[in-house]
Order: C-alpha cells, then sequence, then structure tokens
C-alpha cells in the first residue's frame, strides 16, 4: 500500500468525526462536507511524518476552516437551518441528513446560530468534542483564558441561562475602570485591591514585541507571554496603561489601546468575586479584527 493510499484510509476513518464536527459548527451538510474535502486536501500536502495526532490535527483544520466560513456568513448575513432543513427532504443522502440533525436538534442548531463564530467554535470543541482551550485558542487566536470565556458565554445561552445582569456587568466595568484608574495614577495598592491573589496575565507574541517598543509611551514592560501574582501584575501595571479606554470586549468590559485609528492592543478580564483573576492582552491585528468592540 502506497503512503498516499494510507492516508486516504486514515483519513476515511476519521471522516464521520469531521463530519459530526463541522455540521455541528455550521449546521450546514453541504457546507460540513465541503469544509471535511478541505481538510482532506490539506491533509494531501502537508508530511505525515510531523502528525503525531492526525485526529487532533484534522479537527483543528475542519475548526479553522469552519470559522471562516462562520465569519463570511455573518459579514453577508446568510441564515443556513432554513436551508437545510428544506434541502434534506429533496436530496440523495436523505436519511444521514435526518441523522445528523437528529443527533443534536433543530432547536440546537438555532440556538448555535445565535453565537458569534468564535462563540459557536468554542462551544461546540469544547463541550461537544472535549478538546481543550489551549488547542482551541490557536483555532481562534485568542488566549485560553479568552477563550474559556468565549465558551463559557456561549454556553450560558445555549443551556438557556440569562446572561450577566445589568448590575453583575455594572461592576465588572467599575472594576476595570478602578484598574484603569489606579494603572494611570500610579497607585499600587489600589491595584492590589482590584486583583485577585492568583491573577495571571497572557500576552500573545504581538502584544510583548509591543511592550517594549512602546514602553515610553506607557506600555507594561512584559518580560514573556505570561506574568502570574498580584504584586508582580500591579508592578507591571503601575503608572502604565496611559494610552487605554474602556470598551466592551465581545460582549464583556474590557480597555483597549486605539492610536491614530488603529487598535494596538485590547485586554480581556476574567472576574470573578469581585477581583481580576485573568487578563488577556492581544495586540495581533487579525486577532483583534475578529473581536466585537465597542469603543
Amino acid at each position: 500500500m502506497s503512503e498516499t493510499e494510507l492516508l486516504a484510509r486514515q483519513f476515511e476513518t476519521n471522516r464521520d468525526h469531521l463530519r459530526a464536527v463541522a455540521y455541528r459548527m455550521l449546521g450546514s451538510r453541504s457546507e460540513a462536507e465541503d469544509a471535511v474535502q478541505e481538510a482532506w486536501l490539506r491533509l494531501s500536502r502537508a508530511s505525515p511524518d510531523t502528525l503525531e495526532n492526525l485526529t487532533g490535527w484534522l479537527t483543528t483544520v475542519v475548526g479553522r476552516v469552519c470559522l471562516d466560513v462562520l465569519r463570511t456568513r455573518k459579514m453577508r448575513h446568510e441564515e443556513s437551518i432554513g436551508h437545510e432543513a428544506e434541502a434534506v427532504a429533496n436530496d440523495d443522502n436523505a436519511e444521514r441528513d435526518m441523522a445528523l440533525a437528529d443527533s443534536i436538534g433543530m432547536a440546537m442548531l438555532a440556538v448555535l446560530n445565535t453565537l458569534s463564530p468564535p462563540e459557536r467554535v468554542a462551544f461546540v470543541l469544547h463541550d461537544m468534542f472535549n478538546l481543550p482551550f489551549e488547542d482551541i485558542a490557536a483555532i481562534v487566536d485568542r488566549s485560553p483564558a479568552a477563550t474559556r470565556q468565549l465558551a463559557s458565554r456561549a454556553r450560558r445561552r445555549v443551556q438557556g441561562r440569562p446572561a450577566l445582569s445589568e448590575m453583575d456587568r455594572l461592576r465588572q466595568r467599575e472594576i476595570v475602570n478602578a484598574f484603569l484608574t489606579a494603572s494611570r495614577g500610579g497607585d499600587f495598592a489600589a491595584l492590589l485591591a482590584v486583583l485577585d491573589p492568583n491573577v495571571v496575565l497572557r500576552a500573545d507574541a504581538a502584544a510583548v514585541t509591543l511592550s517594549a517598543a512602546r514602553a515610553a509611551q506607557g506600555a507594561p514592560e512584559l518580560r514573556g507571554p505570561e506574568t502570574r501574582g498580584r504584586e508582580s501584575i500591579a508592578k507591571l501595571f503601575q503608572g502604565r496603561a496611559k494610552g487605554a479606554r474602556p470598551a466592551s470586549v465581545d460582549g464583556s468590559p474590557g480597555l483597549v489601546v486605539p492610536v491614530g485609528g488603529q487598535l494596538l492592543a485590547v485586554f480581556e478580564f476574567t472576574i470573578e468575586n469581585g477581583a481580576i483573576t485573568e487578563i488577556a492582552l492581544t495586540s495581533n491585528a487579525k486577532t483583534i479584527e475578529a473581536m466585537a468592540l465597542d469603543y
């Protein structure tokens, strides 16, 4: 058996899994089949010797393809559920289509369709297929902490639980504003007051590079992609964040740093029990472009 034939056989053993992943993310059989086919094309161009976990690699590829489809659909304001429901009865693969639809339910598909593309990908891959947040983060171009937040918000909506109340959102906004005020004013004690003892800051590579270049303009001087502990992070931001301003980031209170009409950085916060437990700092332009921002 040739290497190509062996690779094709291995791919076929994963096809049903990949189709299920793609269908849950897209709600469209035809688009799901296209995503699976694209995964095969990319696999055929890859080096099999470098793939230690073929199923994981293929799932990641399908996840990225589906995310692109969802983003394109959102820009075009397209919906697929009604079209697919009508197409099932007239398709040669109707039995398989109905099995796919029944496996998650049309009601679930309708709820999934209300999620943002990153939320839908994070929820489907983590809650339905147990992919770790560290792996999903690479697909949606977010930190693991931010990816966890995406899945959490999606889970609330899928389970019919209300999103944060207006009072809770206001309280979170107050905490983020207190962090910004204390940072700008160099108030170390006030920074400690809003930070959890085990708070962690995670920054992408672009943010680490940018911090060194803009230290004179008030950017925190990051030493690497991760900083842990209340005192370390308070020292890092003391007298900093001069150019930051409050913003809504994917529906949650955050901060942005706009300079000359361009966003240089986005801060996302995880807040628990009245304190900041995680800060995700992003400067990658592609990642920022995919965020829903209001500032």
